[in-house]
């Protein structure tokens, strides 16, 4: 199979579901352009901001999109290229897209709070606090995850403490360099923005052009050769300052500007393909199908062992739908939304365009499928940059190919620690939401919950217990990440669909999308409880007791939530 058939193909269907079932679900719920939004409403120049719809795009896009996309595809090739490409097509405009443009909705309608607060309008307090320790525990997991990707990329060492030699090393060290500067860059943007009020337009060209500068001094000036372990501790000093500090000094900068680094990826991606269709060389080696057990032991696809039910729609996570999306969409996003208008492009829209991204990636790992089977290359990131560059420099050189790559690995982990700093308040939120009570701020609290709702212990909680977790290791954490936030995912259509029943709305496209998500995610999980209690080391049956607690909390709610819809049909 051509690569550029299967990516011509899926842009055209997601064009499509995007402009017949956006639009259609937008006018069943009742978007309304004319309503003041939280933004507005409550704008605090901390966490409630109006934001351009082109600015908060490029927040929302690069917070959801983070290494999941590009990990979750490439591991679920292990079963071929047509089961991966169905489920991004078919999860993306009729499971993910919903999702994330249904939570987004709910939470502008509900003061810009979490799904948390949804639910316990529609399915009451002690809902509420379930769902909220099942997200906490579920970021927890994001913070673990995302850390671990993070600190392999810039490491002078991997996660057991062996140092990393050759060009290897070299784009480690480049990517620190440059996400460090990446991150100076978007503080000054947004003090020139919002402080000396620059046009963005005159203020991005800037930017961009900040890019290019700090991509040339990290190519050839890189001198943080820290470990993997160090690394870890200095991410958890940043996410620490980055999650308590207000959005505009670098939430919201640092996203947009990353979001061009993931414009020109998509773009650079589909240049690559297309060029290398058209030189002969453009071919998919990877089998449409291999089968329904995946039995890889180690390498790349060993991160989706088992049976294609369940693995398949775990993995792939937010390349079709991810629960973490909810939590941006109703933390972040929904107190900076400027208009209702936005609330499709950016739900919507998003997670189709992050739909794009994981089909970019099924080409990178289709290209060079045989050296990934055989376990030369040993991460998905590389993958991923080896795949597109490799097709770029099929009609180009070797210089091009090699700064590409290099490129294309600073852009994942730029969205990385976007993820990551996200995820770490959003956490916070959730910590505070669950000791508050109904119409309570932080504010309002004195006692001992005073203490628990301050926003520097709640953030320090989650960073000291999220980055503990991730010095075991990504790979131990990915498969448990997996399951949790699918899960979560089932609970946020839950909450939604039980959220527009009780608002006289439309609600019967979320049916089949929650349960299916629900009856694969908690089989998933059954299926991590008896593996790691199996191996009973000391992470593992962490882990496991985990994975434990989240199939509790998820089917309390699941039967909490289905009564409600049971009482909204009587």
């Amino acid at each position: 199979m051509n690569i550029l058939v299967i990516l011509l193909i899926s842009i055209v269907v997601l064009v499509a579901g995007y402009m017949l079932y956006g639009r259609w679900l937008a006018k069943e719920w009742g978007v309304d352009p004319s309503r003041k939004t939280p933004a507005h409403e409550l704008q605090d120049g901390v966490d409630y901001v109006p934001a351009r719809a082109a600015v908060l795009m490029g927040h929302h896009f690069s917070s959801i999109a983070g290494a999941g996309p590009i990990n979750g595809p490439i591991q679920a090739a292990a079963f071929g290229w047509v089961p991966v490409m169905l489920w991004v097509l078919i999860g993306g405009i009729f499971f993910g897209g919903v999702h994330d443009f249904g939570a987004l909705f709910a939470s502008v309608r509900n003061k810009g709070q979490s799904i948390g607060v949804v639910i316990s309008e529609t399915m009451g307090q002690k809902a509420k606090r379930l769902f909220l320790i099942f997200a906490w525990l579920t970021l927890l997991l994001v913070v673990a995850a995302f850390a671990s990707i993070v600190a392999s990329t810039f490491g002078a060492t991997n996660a057991a403490g062996v140092a990393i030699e050759g060009t290897s090393l070299d784009a480690n060290l480049s990517t620190a360099m440059i996400s460090v500067l990446f991150i100076v860059l978007a503080i000054i943007f947004g003090f020139m923005v919002y402080r000396k009020n620059v046009p963005v337009g005159i203020a991005s060209v800037a930017g961009c052009v900040g890019i290019v500068l700090i991509v040339v001094i990290g190519l050839n000036w890189h001198p943080l050769a820290l470990s993997y372990n160090v690394w870890m501790y200095v991410l958890a000093v940043y996410i620490l300052i980055a999650s308590v500090t207000p959005v505009w000094i670098l939430l919201q900068p640092r996203d947009y500007l990353s979001s061009f680094l993931l414009y020109f990826m998509i773009a650079v991606a589909i240049i690559a393909v297309v060029g290398a269709a058209l030189t002969g060389t453009g071919h998919v080696d990877m089998p449409a199908f291999t089968g329904f057990v995946n039995t890889t032991e180690s390498g790349v696809f060993a991160s989706s062992r088992g049976t294609l039910f369940p693995a398949l729609f775990i993995t792939i996570a937010c390349g079709a739908i991810s629960g973490f999306h909810s939590l941006v969409s109703s933390g972040t996003t929904a107190k900076q939304i400027d208009n209702e208008r936005d609330a499709m492009p950016i739900g919507y829209g998003a997670m189709l365009i992050e739909c794009v991204v994981a089909i970019l990636s099924l080409c990178a790992v289709g290209y060079v499928f045989n050296e990934v089977k055989a376990g030369d290359i040993g991460a998905p990131t590389a993958v991923f940059a080896t795949g597109l560059s490799r097709m770029l420099g099929s009609f180009t050189n070797e210089g091009v190919q090699r700064v590409i790559y290099q490129m294309l690995i600073l852009a994942v982990s730029v969205f990385c620690l976007t993820s990551l700093d996200t995820a770490t308040r959003l956490a916070r939120y959730m910590f505070q939401e669950f000791f508050l009570n109904d119409g309570e701020t932080p504010k309002d609290v004195t006692g001992p919950r005073a203490i628990l709702v301050n926003p520097y212990v709640a953030t320090a909680i989650t960073v000291v217990l999220g980055i503990a977790l991730g010095l075991t290791g990504y790979s131990k954490i990915w498969p448990l990440f997996g399951a949790a936030n699918q899960l979560l995912a089932a609970l946020g259509l839950l909450a939604v669909c039980a959220w527009l029943g009780a608002n006289g709305r439309n609600n019967k496209m979320f049916y089949i999308p929650m349960c299916f998500m629900l009856v694969v995610t908690i089989s998933s999980l059954v299926q991590t409880i008896i593996a790691k209690f199996k191996v009973a080391d000391t992470w593992s049956i962490i882990q496991g007791c985990i994975a434990v607690v989240l199939v509790v909390l998820a089917v309390d709610l699941a039967i909490t939530a289905l009564r409600t819809l049971s009482k909204q049909a009587k």
